[in-house]
């Protein structure tokens, strides 16, 4: 694998862990600030609500400019969030820093994933995807936890600092190791300004592709959001063990992302039933497996895996559809994964308001990854039916190598 993958997986790792390392910090933040707990959630709402705008709006504008230097920008916006994070003077500030780290998560990502499949042949498409994304599960395992204790000695604003820094190694090391000719390539070309890039997420497919990411990992944060209480309550484990035992996730995740790229090399829409199927049935069992320590400890494991193996299918999928505009698709990938944690998150909220159990945010994420299932066999049912009624037309061919993928 090209080298160039590594400077995009660093990029992924300063992201994923400014991404979660807020939900740890959100003690730490209030009493500085002297907010609420519920105040300073807002920080992390804020993240996510730069990601929804900033991951398509920022792919459509840069559509037409190098791809090396639209990265390396996207990383320097990053930079100057975190930055002004950590020097923030009071709340609204900080909400406002918030917001500018998200805004070029999802972009980056999304021109991330087109560049990493432009450097391999065919077969190594997923492969490809998932070393990028293994930045973002390496962040869950060690980067969050470590950003988590340095910001609970060094105060939280040292933490900002030391992202701002995990930022600026992978400036360096995308000006490295990038190939300075990246443009978008015929087989990449954009649509005709931002209306026709826009204009390129209006079609069936895309729209069936993107559900299938919002109901899938919907399921997951459905479940993984409440993992504490369902770790304290139902497997009778202390509060000071729940950290070590979320680093499990981030190992299972880990494992998934890497099982699922290699998977879906030679099958994309087998991985992706594959892994929507395993998650449902991990998640139906999350209550069973919850009843005692060491079944609980391999239930988190197995929830990153099964749903982090759905993670390049997806991602290559939604490519696809959108073949005049890749990096935008992609890039609005992103966004539905950010719209699958606020939404998983409150249906799984839902059954706990509703009486159910500390448990059962889990059948309720089983219910989405059920429903996930479902729009991806319409979405296949609907490539089926374009490809019969167009002999010879090859469906969702845009990403060499995975429309073979697609037929199985």
């Amino acid at each position: 694998m090209p080298l160039a993958l590594l400077a995009l997986a660093i990029g992924a790792f300063g992201i994923g862990t400014t991404e979660f390392v807020m939900m740890g910090l959100l003690p730490d933040v209030a009493d500085d600030l002297h907010i609420s707990i519920p105040s300073a959630g807002h920080l992390v709402s804020a993240y996510a609500l730069g990601v929804v705008i900033g991951a398509p709006l920022l792919a459509a504008l840069t559509a037409r400019l190098s791809r090396r230097h639209v990265l390396i920008g996207l990383m320097a916006l990053f930079v100057a969030g975190n930055a002004l994070s950590a020097l923030a003077p009071g709340y609204d500030s900080l909400l406002a820093a918030r917001f500018l780290s998200g805004l070029p998560h999802g972009a980056f990502f999304g021109v991330g994933a087109v560049v990493a499949t432009g450097m391999v042949p065919p077969e190594r498409k997923a492969r490809s995807v998932s070393l990028m994304f293994l930045g973002l599960t390496v962040a869950n395992v060690a980067g969050v936890p470590v950003a988590t204790l340095m910001g609970q000695h060094l105060g939280w604003r040292a933490t900002f600092l030391a992202v701002s820094a995990i930022g600026v190694a992978a400036i360096a090391s995308l000006a490295l190791l990038l190939p300075r000719h990246h443009t978008p390539s015929a087989g990449h070309a954009p649509a005709a300004g931002l209306r026709g890039e826009l204009a390129a997420l209006r079609s069936l497919p895309v729209w069936l592709a993107l559900l299938t990411t919002v109901a899938g990992f919907g399921a997951l944060f459905a479940a993984y959001s409440y993992v504490t209480p369902m770790l304290m309550d139902s497997a009778g484990y202390a509060e000071s063990s729940v950290t070590p035992l979320l680093a499990l996730f981030g190992v299972g995740a880990t494992a998934g992302n890497l099982l699922g790229g290699r998977l879906a090399d030679q099958s994309l829409r087998r991985t992706l039933f594959g892994g929507l199927s395993s998650l449902a049935a991990v998640l139906v069992l999350f209550p069973l497996l919850m009843r005692s320590e060491w079944s609980a400890a391999l239930a988190v494991a197995l929830l990153g895996m099964a749903a982090f193996v759905t993670g390049s299918p997806l991602q290559l999928m939604v490519m696809e559809k959108a073949s005049a505009a890749p990096a935008l698709a992609s890039s609005a990938n992103q966004a539905a994964f950010n719209l699958a944690n606020a939404g998983g998150a409150w249906i799984g909220g839902l059954s706990l308001a509703a009486g159910f159990g500390t448990t059962s945010p889990a059948p309720a994420g089983a219910t989405l990854a059920v429903l996930g299932l479902g729009v991806a066999a319409v979405a296949y049912a609907v490539d089926h039916r374009r490809a019969t009624s167009q002999p010879g037309r090859v469906v969702a061919s845009h990403v060499p190598g995975t429309a073979e993928a697609l037929r199985h």
